[in-house]
């Protein structure tokens, strides 16, 4: 697995593709695992652990790598499975996410694909292992399930969604925003629910979509109904990670269809590891904004309110 990413910079052609890259992994037994490869610093042979007191049952414990202390979190416990015992012969998926480097303890890694978002699905509905679920695909007829990591991470150590005092203070004017709303696009349950929180001070109301497809299908109604969709909606905040749509191309479709282009996007992810911000400029997008800080996410949206 040493040079398995040694390309992941040059990955960056896929933006705006609809196209990802997953790597494949394998927990407890034959079902596989997808992850963004733009999500992933490195994969290797799993370390000693070293177990901390009163840790979250969910972490095996810690590794000393490249100098760097790092959580290691046992995937399979985590999302309602068997605990990974025996690491000997296992790996660690080294991933960053929402600002922060965790260690995913994975039983087996197997190789990277090259897919189209289209060919990625919402999960099924149902609880267990599928409420940990952001989409389904299919590679070599077998199900890929791709796992909703902000939840599982949300679970191990929630995150404040209270927006600071000095930030609320600056809050412009209630009325820009009478009878308009933002639209907000994320596939993970969690992260919608946490965009909300945090800008429910603002007092503007805001309509949740939980990938591309549909929130582009609802601007175009809405866009429909209005002649413009500003006059109804001014700004979308959208994940770039979904299923049938990502948000790079949810981006370059605003951006190209005139009754929409109007419309300011902020790209909200938790990509925030390799990201290029070159590529936000490419599909147009208004601004960039890494997961999840609620005093940057309320301000990045009043900003954007009071500028259209």
């Amino acid at each position: 697995m040493a040079g398995v990413l040694d390309s992941v910079n040059q990955r960056t052609q896929l933006v705006g593709q609809n196209r990802l890259e997953l790597l494949l992994f394998r927990l407890q037994g034959r079902q596989r695992f997808g992850i963004n490869v733009f999500k992933v610093r490195e994969v290797l042979q799993c370390p000693k652990l070293t177990a901390l007191p009163k840790r979250n049952p969910f972490i095996k414990g810690v590794a000393h790598i490249r100098g760097q202390t790092i959580s290691v979190i046992d995937l399979s416990l985590a999302t309602g499975g068997r605990p990974i015992d025996d690491t000997s012969n296992c790996f660690i998926v080294i991933a960053e996410y929402n600002r922060s480097v965790q260690g995913f303890l994975v039983s087996s890694v197997e190789r990277i694909i090259n897919i189209n978002w289209e060919s990625i699905m919402p999960p099924p509905q149902g609880a267990g292992r599928f409420s940990y679920l952001t989409a389904v695909t299919e590679v070599d007829k077998e199900l890929v399930e791709i796992l909703d990591v902000e939840k599982i991470l949300y679970e191990i150590s929630p995150v404040s969604t209270d927006v600071s005092d000095n930030v609320k203070a600056q809050q412009p004017d209630k009325s820009v925003f009478l009878n308009k709303k933002i639209l907000i696009a994320d596939d993970s349950s969690v992260a919608r629910n946490q965009v909300k929180k945090a800008l429910m001070n603002l007092g503007i109301e805001m309509e949740l979509t939980k990938n591309g497809s549909e929130a582009l299908k609802r601007l175009r109604e809405i866009a429909a109904e209005t002649g413009n969709v500003i006059d109804q909606v001014p700004l979308l905040i959208s994940d770039i990670e979904m299923p049938e749509m990502d948000g790079y191309t949810l981006t370059a479709e605003i951006k190209n269809d005139p009754k929409l282009r109007d419309l300011k996007v902020i790209l909200h992810t938790s990509l925030s590891g390799v990201f290029n911000h070159a590529m936000v400029e490419k599909v147009g997008a208004d601004d960039f904004i890494a997961k999840f800080n609620p005093d940057e996410l309320a301000a990045i949206t009043q900003k954007w309110l009071v500028a259209e």
